[in-house]
């Protein structure tokens, strides 16, 4: 089996997300995505958008948002090498991403990510500004290519 890429609309992405990711939501918004087929139908999605962590965002890096496949083998590293290449071609030094602490990355090693360090965890929300936690909060392990 071939596996090809090809464009997504944000709709058809987050649709997709809804039906397949195992612990998230799909992302706000994003800058751009891609979708990756095996002739027949999608089998795994990547969206990309403006880094999370207001420190990251350097106007040079962006961050995977979502990485979502219908379990299809290497569908997840073509989608995060293929958003790497689309990422450099628009001129971003680097791209980010998490994944939770027990996930091995198996995917992203392949696609040329390295580990850079695992975070504590923890809720977003904080008295001034409280939020609902839909996603898991637990420690999670941040990846980056390029810079």
């Amino acid at each position: 089996m071939s596996l090809a890429l090809q464009p997504i609309t944000y709709g058809e992405a987050c649709a997709f997300i809804r039906q397949h990711h195992s612990h998230h939501l799909p992302p706000q918004g994003w800058k751009w995505g891609l979708a990756v087929n095996d002739g027949d139908r999608v089998v795994g999605v990547v969206t990309v958008g403006r880094p999370v962590a207001r420190m990251l965002d350097d106007g040079w890096t962006m961050e995977v948002t979502r990485c979502c496949t219908d379990g299809t083998p290497h569908a997840a590293s073509k989608l995060y090498a293929a958003a790497w290449r689309a990422a450099r071609a628009m001129g971003y030094r680097r791209l980010v991403t998490y994944t939770l602490a027990e996930e091995t990355g198996t995917s992203l090693l392949a696609a040329g990510y390295r580990a850079l360090y695992q975070t504590d965890g923890g809720s977003w929300s904080r008295e001034r500004r409280p939020r609902v936690d839909t996603h898991p909060i637990g420690q999670k392990v941040m990846w980056a290519v390029g810079l």
